[in-house]
């Protein structure tokens, strides 16, 4: 069922409510913190970051998993005009293979504050603690409790998925403009036909294809 104007209109204080409480209690810079790309078999971790200031207005402002793909893109426009700052960094398959994905993970979060070119005095992440920085707060659900989270999963999705319609134009064949790299059906079969190309992670891809065509 569809939220009344002001259903939405209270979800959207309430996904505010926790920043706010930290800018009250004087913070000056709380960063929302959220990677996506965690399980795919091709293309990169994608994290984003995200500083929100609290009266700041983002119609429909969710986790990136509870929006369309057209309404996220529109979210994602409002977040680069209003964002106080935003980044997202890309970590490519290669040092997931090389590192593994929880150091990937966590690399990519490091270079997504990084690039905001803001010391934060609160950083917010969805899940478990990571102890990447001294300020860290974690929030299991926290893409769809707190707005700058929330804003770091939709810009770090939209972002993510559109290297990875892309990447289809260099590699056709594994569907990737819709699976977005992911394990479905017609991208393992077509790993067994073509090989592997150089964004997909080989780590993952082992009982699939040995091979490399690229």
């Amino acid at each position: 069922m569809a939220r009344t104007k002001e259903q939405e209109q209270e979800r959207l204080r309430a996904l505010f409510a926790y920043e706010r409480g930290l800018y009250s209690a004087g913070a000056l810079v709380v960063v929302g913190v959220d990677e996506v790309g965690r399980g795919p078999l091709a293309g990169p971790v994608s994290a984003g970051a995200c500083v929100l200031d609290p009266g700041v207005e983002i119609p429909f402002l969710n986790d990136s998993k509870k929006l369309s793909e057209k309404r996220r893109e529109e979210v994602a426009a409002l977040l680069r005009e209003q964002a106080r700052a935003c980044h997202v960094a890309h970590v490519a398959a290669e040092v997931i293979d090389a590192c593994g994905i929880m150091a990937t993970l966590k690399q990519a979060m490091r270079e997504a504050v990084a690039g905001l070119a803001l010391d934060p005095d609160v950083v917010l992440l969805d899940g478990r603690p990571l102890k990447l920085w001294p300020c860290e707060h974690a929030i299991v659900k926290g893409d769809a409790k707190i707005a700058c989270v929330a804003a770091a999963s939709v810009l770090a999705k939209v972002e993510r998925d559109a290297f990875m319609r892309e990447a289809d134009h260099f590699y056709p064949g594994y569907g990737f403009a819709h699976n977005k790299g992911y394990g479905t059906a017609e991208h393992t079969a077509a790993i067994r036909h073509l090989g592997l190309t150089p964004l997909h992670r080989r780590s993952f891809c082992g009982d699939f294809v040995k091979s490399v065509l690229f």
